[in-house]
C-alpha cells in the first residue's frame, strides 16, 4: 500500500482527543456514572488517553474497560485450532447497568466493529445509554450508527485504507490515507 496523505499528526491527534474529552463532560454534565470501552487493540489505548484528560480536567477518575468483540463479528472466520469460536467478550472493571457506556474506537467506517460491540455490551449488562466515540470517521457506513464524538470526519473512498497508529502499540502517533 502506498501512503497517500497523512490526515494526523501527534499534535493534531492530542488536540482532536482534548476537544473530545471536554465534548464528553459537556454532554454528561461531568462523567459521574460515565465509563470509557475500548475497543481493541487501539480503542482501548484511546479510551485510556481520553480518561487521563478527562481526569486532568475534571480531578475525579474515569473507569476504562476493554471491548475484543471478536466473537461477536458477524464476518467471522477465524477459529481456534478445535474449531471453537475465539471467545473474549469484555473487560470492564464496573457494573455497567444504568450507566452512561461511551465505546471509543480509531476508525469508523462501516459500523459493523460497533454494532459487535454494543453486541458485547449487552451481554455484560444493560447501559442507561451507550456514546460512540472515534478518533475518525471515514463514512460508508453499511449499519445505521453515527458517532456522538469525533475526532476528524476523512471522506474517503472505498479503494483507500485509514491507517492509525498508537504509540502504545506502533511507536508512532499518526494518521494517514492509504491507497489499496
Amino acid at each position: 500500500m502506498e501512503q497517500k496523505a497523512v490526515i494526523l499528526d501527534e499534535q493534531a491527534i492530542r488536540r482532536a482527543l482534548t476537544r473530545i474529552a471536554h465534548e464528553m463532560i459537556e454532554r454528561n454534565k461531568g462523567m459521574k456514572d460515565v465509563i470509557l470501552a475500548g475497543i481493541k487493540t487501539r480503542g482501548i489505548h484511546l479510551a485510556k488517553r481520553l480518561a487521563e484528560r478527562i481526569e486532568q480536567i475534571e480531578g475525579n477518575p474515569v473507569i476504562v474497560g476493554e471491548l475484543d468483540i471478536t466473537l461477536y463479528r458477524d464476518d467471522l472466520t477465524k477459529k481456534t485450532d478445535n474449531q471453537d469460536p475465539l471467545v473474549k467478550g469484555a473487560d470492564i472493571p464496573a457494573d455497567i447497568n444504568d450507566k452512561t457506556l461511551i465505546v471509543v474506537d480509531d476508525v469508523l467506517f462501516t459500523g459493523r466493529t460497533v454494532r459487535a460491540a454494543m453486541d458485547a455490551l449487552v451481554d455484560v449488562g444493560r447501559p442507561s445509554s451507550i456514546q460512540l466515540a472515534v478518533l475518525v470517521d471515514r463514512g460508508h457506513r453499511e449499519l445505521p450508527i453515527r458517532a456522538d464524538y469525533i475526532g476528524k470526519n476523512i471522506p474517503t473512498s472505498k479503494a483507500e485504507t485509514v491507517m492509525v497508529q498508537l504509540n502504545e502499540v506502533d511507536q508512532n502517533d499518526l494518521v494517514a490515507i492509504y491507497e489499496k
